[in-house]
C-alpha cells in the first residue's frame, strides 16, 4: 500500500513539474513577445515625438521670442561693443 502511495505521489509531482514547465515556457514566450512589442512601440514613439518636435519647435521659439528679447538685446549690445573694440585695436600701426 505504501508503494502505491509513493508511485501516485511521484506521478503527481511529475505532473505538477510538467505543468509548471509548460507555464514557465508560456510566460517566457509572452514576455519575449511583449518585450518586442514594447521596443517597437518605443521606437515608433521616438520617431513620432521627433517629428512633432521638429514641427512644434519653431512655433515655440517664435512664441518665446518676446520673453527672450531683452536678453537678446543685451547680448547683441555686448557683442557690438566687443566687436568694435577688437576691430579698432587690431589694426596694424604704421610708424613714419
Amino acid at each position: 500500500m505504501i508503494e502505491l502511495f509513493v508511485v501516485l505521489m511521484l506521478a503527481a509531482v511529475a505532473l505538477w513539474l510538467t505543468l509548471a514547465l509548460v507555464g514557465f515556457v508560456f510566460k517566457l514566450v509572452f514576455a519575449v513577445v511583449g518585450g518586442m512589442f514594447g521596443l517597437i512601440a518605443g521606437a515608433v514613439g521616438l520617431l513620432v515625438g521627433g517629428v512633432v518636435l521638429m514641427v512644434v519647435a519653431p512655433f515655440m521659439l517664435l512664441a518665446l521670442l518676446p520673453f527672450c528679447m531683452p536678453l537678446l538685446v543685451v547680448v547683441g549690445l555686448v557683442w557690438a561693443i566687443v566687436h568694435n573694440t577688437r576691430r579698432t585695436s587690431s589694426k596694424p600701426q604704421l610708424s613714419p
